[in-house]
């Protein structure tokens, strides 16, 4: 899965987005929404878990094949199943059998013997599982099927769900009855973690695998998609048609899937088998340019694993208010749509994130899917993997910079969730299995296995995935498996590895320092972390030296809490780097002179180093020489280095200061890459009372909304007489990134005649855009009289009580609370909200609003 949701996109409204891909995949940790949250974070968790242990669930029988005949009542959003399961008793004898069915109404279950007239069994059901007297006991060597015909009430289920996956109904209907103008009817599932049970009646584990044929019965005009391929489409006399689809090779029930809907499908292929994007029919032109690379994909991972592709076919299709990021259903991943539809002049703006989510969801069809984790403990052999790939796809397709780029945010991700969390990446106890989609298993893991490449090399780490694939192919695996397989390959006992990174929680705090004394680099390398509940590592690491523009590599093994290494140099080094190539997983506070810096920014080999040696300089820009450093950065071949050149230079207070200001709006006017320009944009307004209305009239006509949407933050901080007329022509627009800018000037400058434009645009804005809109209509609330606000103020509590999101819901809060100084009566509506709120990480965010 995808832990990127719509949070991760738009909210982030005081500034571009950068082009960096963020985590989520699944989904959208609170993490990844706006810095305007309070400073002030809970004390961190890093004591041994109480919960109780969570193993593989026993297994008492093998499900070998589905078979699925269901009918969608769209105005009732039921499901009208009949389910044929053709299972064994695992190795003990069974005389029972117990299924994961919650929600249904069962009308009847019936043994098959080979004829389409069955016998009827007993059964109990307690709206979760179905509890099944066979007629006889059956040994291990017998197969008996079970049809059970029965009604899914998807929407009737307790509401469930977490930060990763915001809902657990497992069948969604879309504005089931065509009410809602500017959405499609669409129906679509999502069974990870175990929400295929509230659809069709299975043994809902991952260490279950079974075929699968599902007759889906439909309305003539939509279009249907499963896992497998299409092996018949018959049409109806009552106007319906019935289309078949089979998955001929055994996956787990979790990746079962099924979408319907008025797609358009945008046909690929790859080595003769179908490649297929199933987007809204509106985005059908633009659907190859965002998924367009999937063949190429499909053809570098089948070459990297030494592991073709093995399914039948490969499908995307994008669907509307997905309660993840993405998902990779076998051989049919579901991606929201607002990660991968764009209009063409959106298209110019978009970064690496949908293709690291394409990427990431491909990746999952050999790590997940070809291989399934044995249970939701293991779940990082699944998404540390799928995460990893985004760098691998990245260092192919653009180069090791893009690859860095992708590193250091992986990397920023999971130490900003370690700050309130430290957990084994394998863990046997947690409070759910929701849990285990966090930050841990997607950013910490792929940053695990950057660590193991590096150390083993490259030829032992893709031979030992390659044997991993081969030896667990269409079964479940653990993590004592991929360990055995890395030491078979490089006949090297990995034990320490394996146990310090995967098996035991948090990472290490490094202080580094170095010295020069006759012909010596002396490096000392002290491990802070609390080594209480986290350990002192073992880390193979690089230290360059560099001397006449050349670096010296020495390959160090740090295995103490404080050590030292003395490095022979023939003399004083321009550059000591630690952790040259940039793989720890670490935090590192490494002393540096400001000449050190200087050097490693103009003969950096990659992006890391030179953004490194930008950070360190920031606080020095009114030196000459950094100033202009950071001025030549401005031309860096990569685009991120230009932008943290950029960064670096704001507020710019030295002797320069035309100089800079001059390049600056030079940038902002000349420069290719969308993102830069819009930062240099939103540089240029950092410096107060200085006119650049040049620029920002420029940038609003600019083809990329980035660009247009950082000048708007520009002249919301200094408007002019001009500005009011410029935002009006922009007030209609449908792009996220520009919507909330506008929300953000007009919070800032509106009046009570924008006070429609806020209740307008909070009824039809996409979820992504609503968490800073919302808080800014209650900044606009503020200055306009309180008897004008009683609909403004029935808005944000209906969306703080009932939006589906819950980083809306926030949002509406924090609208709400804008007033309260003026408006003390609604203190108890927010502590009725706080106390009705059902999500605890809300409630925690609530207690930090005062």
């Amino acid at each position: 899965m995808s832990q990127i949701a719509a949070s991760a996109q738009a909210v982030k409204s005081s500034r571009p987005a950068s082009n960096a891909s963020q985590p989520a995949r699944k989904k959208s940790p609170v993490a990844d929404l706006p810095v305007s949250e309070p400073a002030s974070l809970p004390v961190p968790n890093w004591l041994p878990s109480t919960n109780p242990v969570q193993p593989a669930a026993t297994i008492l029988h093998d499900l070998i094949d589905t078979k699925l005949d269901v009918r969608l009542d769209w105005a009732k959003q039921w499901l009208l199943g009949t389910a044929t399961l053709t299972l064994r008793p695992h190795f003990y004898p069974q005389n029972q059998l117990v299924l994961d069915a919650k929600g249904f109404d069962v009308k009847a279950v019936e043994l098959l013997n080979g004829g389409k007239k069955g016998k009827e069994l007993k059964f109990g059901y307690d709206k979760k599982r179905l509890t099944i007297s066979l007629d006889r006991q059956y040994l291990r060597t017998e197969q008996y099927q079970v049809r059970i015909q029965y009604v899914a009430k998807p929407n009737e289920l307790p509401k469930g769900g977490s930060e990763a996956i915001t809902e657990d109904k497992g069948l969604y209907f879309i504005n089931p009855l065509g009410t809602e103008k500017d959405k499609p009817r669409q129906v679509w599932t999502q069974g990870e973690t175990e929400g295929s049970s509230c659809w069709f009646p299975t043994i809902d584990r991952p260490n279950q695998r079974m075929t699968q044929e599902i007759s889906l019965t439909v309305e003539n005009g939509l279009k249907t998609l499963s896992n497998g391929l299409l092996i018949a489409s018959r049409r109806n006399p009552d106007g319906t048609r019935t289309d078949v689809w089979k998955q001929s090779l055994p996956h787990a029930p979790y990746l079962a899937m099924l979408a319907v809907g008025d797609f358009a499908v945008v046909t690929d292929a790859w080595r003769g088998k179908p490649v297929e994007y199933y987007v809204d029919p509106p985005f059908q032109h633009t659907a190859k340019q965002v998924f367009g690379n999937t063949p190429e994909m499909m053809d570098f991972f089948s070459k990297k694993l030494g592991v073709d592709y093995p399914w039948e076919k490969y499908s995307q299709v994008a669907v509307h208010d997905f309660v993840s990021g993405a998902m990779e259903n076998t051989t049919a991943s579901t991606f929201q749509q607002q990660l991968v539809q764009f209009t063409p002049r959106e298209l110019a703006d978009i970064s690496y994130e949908p293709e690291s989510v394409i990427a990431h969801e491909l990746f999952h069809q050999w790590f997940g899917d070809y291989v399934t984790t044995e249970s939701w403990s293991n779940l990082p052999l699944n998404e540390s993997f799928a995460d990893y790939s985004e760098l691998l796809w990245a260092e192919h397709k653009y180069g090791a910079d893009a690859a860095a780029l992708v590193q250091q945010t992986k990397l920023r991700n999971y130490l900003e969730e370690a700050q309130t969390k430290r957990e084994p990446l394998i863990r046997y106890r947690y409070a759910d299995k929701e849990d285990m989609f966090d930050r841990h298993s997607y950013d910490k893991g792929g940053r695990v296995l950057h660590m193991l490449r590096n150390y083993v090399g490259d030829d032992a780490f893709f031979t030992a995935l390659n044997r991993y694939l081969t030896q667990n192919k269409l079964s479940t695996t653990e993590i004592a498996k991929l360990r055995i397989v890395f030491e078979d390959v490089t006949g090297e006992d990995l034990t320490w590895f394996f146990d310090q990174w995967f098996m035991q929680r948090g990472h290490p705090e490094l202080r580094v320092s170095h010295s020069f004394e006759s012909n010596h680099v002396t490096v000392r390398v002290q491990q802070v972390q609390d080594t209480l509940y986290q350990p002192v590592y073992r880390l193979p690491v690089t230290i360059a030296t560099w001397s006449n523009n050349q670096a010296t590599e020495h390959r160090v093994l740090i295995t103490k809490a404080d050590q030292t290494f003395r490095l022979p140099v023939s003399q004083r080094p321009s550059l000591v780097k630690f952790d040259q190539e940039g793989v720890l997983l670490a935090q590192i506070d490494e002393t540096q002179s400001q000449e050190e810096l200087l050097y490693q920014l103009s003969h950096a080999r990659g992006y890391l180093q030179k953004y490194d040696a930008i950070q360190g300089l920031r606080t020095k820009t009114a030196d000459l020489l950094v100033s202009s450093a950071f001025r030549n950065a401005l031309n860096d071949p990569f685009w991120a280095v230009r932008v943290a050149a950029l960064d670096g230079l704001r507020r710019y207070r030295g002797a320069e200061g035309n100089a800079v200001r001059k390049d600056l709006q030079r940038v902002a006017l000349t420069e290719k890459k969308g993102v830069v320009r819009a930062t240099a944009i939103s540089v240029l307004s950092s410096f107060a009372n200085e006119d650049f209305s040049e620029a920002y009239g420029a940038a609003l006509k600019d083809s990329s909304y980035l660009v247009v949407g950082a000048a708007v933050e520009a002249l919301a901080k200094a408007p002019t007489p001009t500005t009011r007329a410029q935002m009006a022509a922009l007030q209609d627009t449908k792009n996220p990134a520009l919507l909330t800018a506008l929300s953000n000037y007009y919070g800032i400058n509106g009046t009570l005649d924008d006070y429609g434009w806020f209740l307008r645009r909070s009824q039809d804005a996409p979820a992504e855009v609503l968490y800073v809109l919302l808080e800014n209509f209650g900044t606009l609330m503020q200055r306009i009289p309180p008897i004008e606000r009683e609909k403004g103020i029935m808005r944000l509590e209906t969306l703080a009580r009932n939006h589906p999101q819950m980083y809306v819901r926030l949002g509406a809060y924090k609208g709400l609370h804008q007033l309260v100084a003026s408006m003390p009566t609604l203190k108890s509506t927010l502590q009725d909200i706080r106390s009705k709120e059902k999500d605890d990480g809300l409630k925690s965010m609530y207690s930090l609003i005062q």
